[in-house]
């Protein structure tokens, strides 16, 4: 049996990936499982979903505890301890991580991994493309159990309600990073089903009861939510054109969380602390004056970049 896992953030195409690997491995005559496990349902919250492959019919379910690949799409979640990313690893166990530093580099912050390969981003991977499921591609080469044609339909199924232009980007991108990694094709090697013996037991958890003076919700001071920088949620930003901006507001109306603002040249100025990357006021803006650009390309500041218009 194949055991996979994808770590990410809300809206980087986590569970597109564990759906678009699921059915690329069920074109090829396998039995498949594919789910996603959420914690916060919002965009820039850690997410893990995981996928199942074999060859027998399948009677594990739940969280794969001992993965055969574990595919991190977002390498500051491994700074998180919460988020188990590594849990489970074991010798045999590859970790496939999504990042522009060098092998070397996380061979030196993560010794007791013995096999490590490094995707790195591409730079013409467009906002339409999210990272997760550019990050399919090349788990699938390491698998070495998945054809690049039924790959390719994998993707042309799973996206077929989306625009045709879109589908083929898409294609071509996660196609791309499976030839990637052709070095390490058929890296990953399955393993056996777990007996009853190797299976934990499920935990029951005793939450104790605060006394009333604690449990209860004290509010000392007005404004308070100001102070939680929400901006660390997001994974791409809005950008504001000046030239196509008609000053119309509308995006102050639309943000759900208030969080642009009204300059007092009267441009609309976007709170960067606050801003979670929902993108309504992209979608909104009835003048196509608000673009969208990954939040890691922005690092020079949002007048530094250009927008990639959606």
């Amino acid at each position: 049996m194949y055991r996979i896992r994808f770590h990410g953030r809300g809206g980087q195409g986590i569970k597109t990936a564990s759906r678009i690997l699921g059915t690329a491995l069920f074109i090829e005559g396998f039995e498949v499982q594919d789910a996603p496990r959420y914690g916060a349902e919002r965009r820039g919250a850690p997410i893990f979903a995981y996928v199942r492959a074999d060859t027998r019919p399948i009677h594990e379910r739940g969280v794969i505890h001992r993965p055969d690949l574990v595919v991190v799409a977002d390498e500051t979640l491994l700074a998180i301890s919460a988020v188990q990313v590594l849990e489970g690893v074991t010798g045999s166990c590859v970790v496939l991580i999504y990042s522009a530093k060098p092998e070397a580099w996380w061979r030196q912050q993560l010794p007791d991994i013995a096999q490590i390969v490094v995707l790195e981003p591409q730079k013409s991977l467009s906002a339409a493309i999210p990272i997760g499921a550019f990050c399919v591609g090349a788990a699938a080469g390491l698998l070495g159990k998945v054809s690049a044609d039924a790959l390719a339909k994998a993707v042309e199924d799973e996206l077929a309600a989306y625009d045709a232009a879109v589908v083929e980007s898409n294609r071509r991108s996660i196609l791309a990073a499976y030839m990637e990694v052709t070095p390490w094709r058929g890296l990953v090697c399955s393993s056996l089903p777990l007996t009853v013996a190797q299976t934990p037991p499920p935990v029951w958890v005793e939450v104790p009861n605060d006394a009333v003076d604690i449990g209860a919700p004290v509010i000392h001071a007005g404004g308070t939510s100001s102070l939680v920088k929400t901006g660390l949620w997001r994974t791409r930003r809005p950008v504001i054109d000046r030239e196509r901006c008609r000053r119309c507001l509308q995006c102050c109306a639309w943000c759900p969380e208030g969080g642009i603002l009204v300059g007092e040249d009267g441009w609309p100025v976007i709170d960067y602390e606050h801003c979670k990357g929902c993108l309504v006021c992209a979608a909104q803006c009835p003048f196509q004056a608000i673009g969208v650009i990954p939040e890691n390309q922005a690092e020079g500041g949002p007048d530094a970049q250009t927008a990639d218009r959606q």
